[in-house]
């Protein structure tokens, strides 16, 4: 198996003159410099931090402990503050990207990238693409890319500069043009939001798609549950990949090497920690937690321990490439996402996922739960292939009773089965707003 090529990239940024080999030790000297680097840039620069990080002085962090005690920066401080995050002036910034979180009515996220910030998320989908695609090939990217620096245009740019062929499709919104543009191109390599591929593999009209005509697959912007993976590794013959990011991250933030098993982070860009999401305290190596991220490279809107609200951990066995990179873990979900129920259990979407994606013919799904006279209930609305609708009406309350991590809910009565109804369309997605269980008990 081939290492990861993001650690000859990451070594390239990292190694310092006279070293020829990269070590986990060197990588963490180079990100503790540029942990100092970019609180001295923040306090000096930036509004925000400069008060924020007020008590600290002018000596900064000398070391990694001092480093872990200072303040978090939260999706509200984006959202509230804004401009006053930037270190740069107004006029060189190349590009805004604003984000409205789903079902928000405030103020919604503004983040700020140089030109330079763009080239660096280039540089990362250069040569993570790599992994699963050769010069002389041709990718088809399913994500938005009409706008400029949008991720389809920044992806189809990386591309370009490694020999591979951009297609730039956007988002699926018509499954039979989506075919028949895979169809016109051989052997492949699909770039898209899980669902809408795998609707592309399993929905009706995809037995158009021979098996073994897609050479691979690289699944982005929500996450990557593993029975979608598995179905589209079983249906296509393909390696299927998944890719970790978030706009925060300047769109690129890991991507899984073909042990499939894990994200490589972009290290040389990015700082890396795990924390208990109700204390904020480092968890054990190899627990999970609240995913949380430093820019270290970001010229425009460097984010010094932003939280990201992502539940994962931090692999701790070596990479079956052999790479000295970390791994994160594939994420779980949104922490806010995860819904408390009775008796101490909770629910999640990535619990539903693993539980109903497996069922041949589902498609997508929308979940909601409500509560009656102090029951709570699970409604389902679920995208089906064409006239499956019966037969996976007839399943999926024995898939759910017997799924193991849903059934101890139903079989507890912490949880009962509400409505199951089903969409003759299919639910456009631009893969900004991730998948979540919609919570109307209260």
């Amino acid at each position: 198996m081939n290492k990861t090529p993001l650690e000859t990239w990451i070594a390239g940024q990292v190694l310092p003159v006279g070293e020829a080999v990269l070590t986990p030790q060197l990588l963490e000297q180079y990100q503790f410099r540029k942990l100092q680097e970019v609180v001295s840039n923040v306090m000096h620069n930036s509004p925000f931090y400069r008060r924020l990080f007020a008590g600290i002085g002018e000596r900064g962090v000398d070391d990694l402990a001092a480093f872990k005690r200072l303040p978090f920066t939260t999706p509200d401080d984006v959202r509230e503050q804004g401009m006053r995050l930037l270190c740069t002036s107004q006029d060189e910034i190349e590009r805004i990207v604003t984000l409205q979180t789903s079902g928000t009515t405030g103020a919604a996220k503004r983040l700020f990238f140089t030109a330079a910030d763009l080239e660096l998320t280039v540089d990362f989908f250069r040569h993570g693409m790599q992994t699963m695609v050769e010069r002389g090939r041709t990718v088809i990217i399913f994500l938005p890319g009409a706008l400029p620096d949008s991720v389809g245009d920044l992806l189809s740019r990386a591309l370009a500069d490694i020999g591979v062929t951009p297609v730039v499709h956007g988002p699926v919104r018509d499954y039979a043009a989506a075919r028949a543009e895979i169809l016109r191109h051989e052997s492949p390599c699909l770039v898209g939001i899980p669902t809408q591929i795998l609707a592309l593999a399993r929905g009706t009209g995809s037995e158009v798609i021979p098996h073994g005509w897609v050479s691979s697959v690289l699944l982005s912007t929500d996450y990557v549950p593993a029975a979608i993976k598995a179905e589209l590794e079983r249906l296509w013959g393909c390696h299927v990949l998944g890719h970790y990011g978030l706009t925060e991250t300047g769109l690129g933030g890991g991507v899984e090497c073909l042990a499939g098993d894990g994200y490589h982070l972009r290290e040389a860009d990015l700082y890396t920690e795990i924390v208990d999401p109700d204390t904020g305290q480092p968890v054990a190596e190899g627990v999970s937690g609240e995913v949380v991220f430093t820019t270290l490279t970001r010229q425009g809107m460097p984010l010094v321990r932003y939280r990201t609200g992502d539940l994962a951990r931090i692999l701790p066995e070596p990479c079956p490439c052999g790479t000295v990179l970390k791994r994160l873990e594939r994420v779980q979900g949104r922490i806010a996402a995860t819904l408390t129920m009775q008796q101490g259990m909770s629910l999640s979407m990535s619990m539903l996922d693993e539980a109903l994606f497996p069922m041949a013919g589902v498609l997508n799904f929308t979940a909601e739960v409500t509560r009656t006279e102090d029951q709570d209930q699970l409604h389902l609305c679920l995208q089906v292939c064409e006239g499956e609708e019966e037969r996976v009406a007839r399943k999926v309350v024995s898939i759910l009773f017997h799924a193991e991590q849903i059934a101890p809910l139903f079989l507890q009565r912490v949880l009962t089965v509400g409505s199951i109804t089903f969409s003759v369309e299919g639910w456009l997605t631009t893969g900004v707003g991730k998948r979540r269980i919609k919570d109307n008990r209260f």
